[in-house]
This record gives structure tokens, sequence and C-alpha cells, in this order.
């Protein structure tokens, strides 16, 4: 059996700072250091709750799109797309500026948001991954325990044969079949392939796709279930999960004319691509996007904000129907999704890597009847954080060894203390070596594990205050010698190993792939 925690005892309360790196303390040690343990905490604030508004513990609707990059969102100011629902939804709620994924890729980042844990830590590999067991501790579980009914409508990606704790409504929409391989790109083998990616001839308009279809039975299943669920029935915690605005880029016509022409293209200063390091690479000659014409990168960016406002048309209905429930005062909405979309900027297109566009989502969390809408937190999280958010809500007990810390005393004062600071990681496709990301405070800073014995680690850092665009990589400046080795120990020491030691498990993960009945 797995030790259990109160979700609320490891609360940062750090002052605001950029934590204290220098001396390489683990993560344990630095909590200790700066988190005061408030025990009993979320009984005393949830029961006083109910005495202010006469509500029991909240029901909680997770709305995650799939591959919706952060900037591409009217309430994170981008004054060009649509997104009036999302942007009501920030209008009634608070908005976080600098949230992270914990992989930049759907199948990790998803089970590690369903087991609270990064994906190092669960074998999460790449797209083809499941967690160790179908009975693996997860975030469904620990609700279901303390009275809540957890049920998922959409796609999770997970395993045809597991769901982790939840009930699935709507149809069945998860239908892989994982098998635990994967592999390396060789170094050196940067020549660029003929031809462009196949992913550029859905780059077009059309009335349906299985994007759309998908997307329209979520909202279909979500609808349903509200109009039926009572305020006398027990708490439920509800994923809705959305494809759109993932590829295949396909819209209704009458979207895609919203943007034509309107869509700046991407920013990529000369010799910028020649300097990236290795892996990026690889991504662009891996995923066959190297010279995409300007006339497809600039059709594809239109299409996309399209296609997002499309999604936030569905989720408009979804928070429509909510709003007239029996529900809604009772209800937290959060609104997130598993990754972005890099859609041309730094060369890349699909996610896969830590440049903002990719690793940083959006994140929206509203409940009137506790939290003032629009508000705004700045600072570094990720959505393992976010996990033990929704616990801490739902009064449930969190494995010990679960990373993350809730966020909900920051949701409750904006000057109570936050770490800031976000891990990811990305150990799949189209790379020649796994990689690591630490976020802290204004800094970034990206590990690449040696991809053989002839190619080294490589390391990015950038001041994202300075360099928003992450054009200028500080790592071979010797004024930061000394940041680095400090972020690296503190990566490490979170994550639980050198990266180094992670890519070797994974590769030998790779090697051997499941047994599967």
């Amino acid at each position: 059996m797995n030790p259990v925690r109160n979700s609320n005892s490891d609360k940062n309360k750090n002052m605001g700072q950029e934590p204290d790196i220098s001396n390489g303390m683990n993560r344990r040690d630095f909590l200790k250091k700066s988190i005061a343990v408030g025990a009993g905490g979320f009984v005393l604030s949830n029961q006083a709750l109910e005495v202010h508004i006469g509500v029991k513990r909240p029901n909680i609707i997770f709305i995650i799109s799939d591959e919706h990059n952060a900037g591409v969102l009217g309430c994170s100011g981008n004054d060009i797309v649509h997104t009036p629902h999302l942007d009501e939804l920030a209008r009634r709620g608070v908005t976080f500026e600098s949230c992270y994924c914990n992989s930049p890729l759907c199948v990790p980042s998803r089970l590690s948001f369903t087991s609270g844990k990064y994906i190092s830590r669960v074998g999460a590999w790449n797209n083809n991954c499941w967690l160790p067991s179908e009975d693996y501790p997860s975030l469904p579980r620990i609700l279901n325990a303390v009275g809540y009914e957890s049920f998922l409508c959409g796609k999770m990606h997970y395993d045809r044969t597991r769901r982790y704790g939840f009930t699935e409504i709507g149809g069945n929409m998860n239908n892989g079949y994982k098998k635990g391989t994967g592999s390396r790109r060789a170094a050196d083998n940067l020549t660029p392939r003929e031809g462009m990616s196949s992913r550029f001839d859905n780059f077009h308009t059309g009335d349906d796709s299985g994007v759309m279809t998908h997307d329209r039975n979520v909202t279909a299943g979500t609808i349903d279930f509200l109009k039926n669920r009572k305020a006398s029935d027990r708490p439920f915690f509800l994923i809705a999960g959305y494809v759109a605005p993932h590829f295949p880029l396909i819209v209704p016509e009458e979207y895609w004319q919203l943007y034509e022409g309107k869509v700046p293209m991407p920013v990529i200063p000369a010799g910028h691509l020649e300097s990236q390091v290795l892996n990026w690479q690889h991504l662009r000659i891996g995923f066959n996007v190297e010279d995409a014409p300007d006339d497809i990168v600039q059709k594809g960016r239109e299409l996309y904000y399209g296609l997002t406002q499309w999604v936030d048309e569905e989720i408009g209905k979804v928070l429509k129907t909510l709003e007239d429930s029996e529900v809604a005062d009772s209800t937290v909405v959060i609104y997130t999704t598993d990754h972005g979309e890099n859609i041309g900027e730094h060369g890349l297109w699909w996610k896969n890597c830590m440049y903002e566009h990719a690793s940083r989502v959006p994140l929206i969390v509203s409940w009137p009847a506790r939290w003032k809408g629009s508000q705004r937190r700045t600072k570094a999280c990720s959505l393992v954080d976010v996990v033990q958010t929704i616990a801490e809500l739902g009064g449930a007990k969190v494995p010990y060894d679960w990373n993350g810390d809730s966020m909900v005393e920051w949701l409750d004062n904006p000057e109570s203390g936050w770490k800031d600071w976000a891990v990811s990681e990305y150990y799949a496709h189209n790379i020649a070596s796994g990689n690591a990301m630490l976020r802290m405070g204004k800094y970034k800073y990206v590990y690449h594990t040696p991809a053989d014995e002839q190619h080294l680690a490589e390391r990015e850092l950038y001041d994202l205050s300075e360099d928003p665009g992450e054009f200028n990589n500080l790592a071979g400046n010797p004024e930061h010698s000394d940041r680095i080795a400090a972020m690296h120990t503190f990566l490490a020491n979170e994550l639980g190993e050198n990266p180094d030691e992670t890519e070797q498990r994974c590769r030998a993960d790779y090697a051997t792939g499941y047994s599967r009945d």
C-alpha cells in the first residue's frame, strides 16, 4: 500500500523569490525549509466554506483540449484569435500565465496527470505507453475513495484495457493498443528527407474530420451528463477530453476566412535554426518539416487559429449547460491542455520540444463561489500541481510519493508564497536523446542527455524576461555556469535521478516493450 499524505501538506510558502539552489539541497530539504505544513487545513477551510455558501465539497469539471498553444487565446493577450467562451471563463476565474505540461506529448502528459507523477517515475516515455498496472494509484481513485464519482468523456489516450478508476461516458473514445516500444534517431542522421510531411496535406478547410466528429461527441456526452446531474447527487470529477486544436488542421471555411491574411508569420532570426541543439534539429528532420514553404506555414497557422475558435465554441456549449444546471454554483471548472503547438515557430511543428510554444500550456481555474474572477498568477507551475490542487479541493489523501504541490492557498491568496518552478521531460520519438527542463523564476534550463560517446550532453539556458522568444542560449556564457550547475542539481534532485540515468532506463524499456496477455 502506498503511504498517503494530506494533499495540502506540502504547500509552498517561500517569499516569492527564486529558491536558493546554490547549495544543492534536495527537494524535500528545500520544502522543509520553505513550506509550512498545514495539517488539517483543508478540512477547516472546507467546513468554513460550507457554512458561508452552503455547499458540499465541489464538483470538478476538468476540460482538457489537445495541443493548444497558450499564446493562441484571447485572455492570454492575443487580439487576433476569437475565444470568447474561454475568455469568459477567465473573467470568472483565475488565469495562470506560466503553467507547463510535464511532458510535451499527448500520452506521457496525460499519464503524468492521471498518476500525479513525473513521466520518468511511471515509465510513460511515449505515446506507446501505459501506467505500470491497471490498478495503479490515480487521481480518480483517490477521489473515489473519499466519495466522488469519477467520469471520463472523451480522449485521454489510454490503452483500450485501462481506465484507471474512471467510468467512461459518451461512448468509447480510448482504443489505443500500447506496446511500450520506442527508438532513438542516430545522432549523425541529419540528412533532410525528400518531400514534406504528409500532415501538411491535411491543412485545408472542410465541414468534418475525425477531430471534429470526436469533439462533437464529447460535447454531447458532457452536456447529457450535466443535464441529468442533480444537486443532491454525490460530488463528481469529470474529464471532458477534446482533441482540437490538434492536427489535422481541418476546419469549416468560415472559421479559416476569419483569419486569412491576419496571422503573422513566425519570427526566426538568421542563423537560429543552424544554432539549435541537436535534438531540435532532429525534430525538424524526423517530422519532415524542414523548409516548409511560406504559403503552407501561413495557411496552417490560420487554420490552427480557426480550429482553436471552433473548439472554444464546443467548450462554450458545455459551460452554458453547466450554467443552467442544478450544480453550477458547486462546480469548479478547470481548463487546460496536454501540451502546446509550435505552429512553425523555431522551424518546428506539432510539440515534442521545450520551447514555450510546446511546453507552456493555458490554465484557467474558475469557481466564483470561492475565488473572484479576472485574477492572474504569473509564477511557474505545472500540471502535477493541478493534480494536487484537485485532490485538496476534493479532500482526498494523496500518496506521499506523488509530485507537485497544491495551489489552493495560492488561489485563495495571491500574496501567499509559491515555489515558482516547474519540470518537464521528453523521452519520446524523433530525437537522438532524452531531455528535461526546469523553469525557475525567469530562467529556463534544458538538459539534453548524451546521444552517444561522440555526441555529449547539450544545455540550453534562457532568460525569459529578456528573451521571451528563446533565441539567445546563455548556456555557453561563463557568467551563468554556477546557475546552470545549481539548476541541474535541483532538477536531478526533483526527478530523483540524473537525466543521464533516466535516458538509459528509457532505452532499456524501449528494447523490452510490454508483454500483453
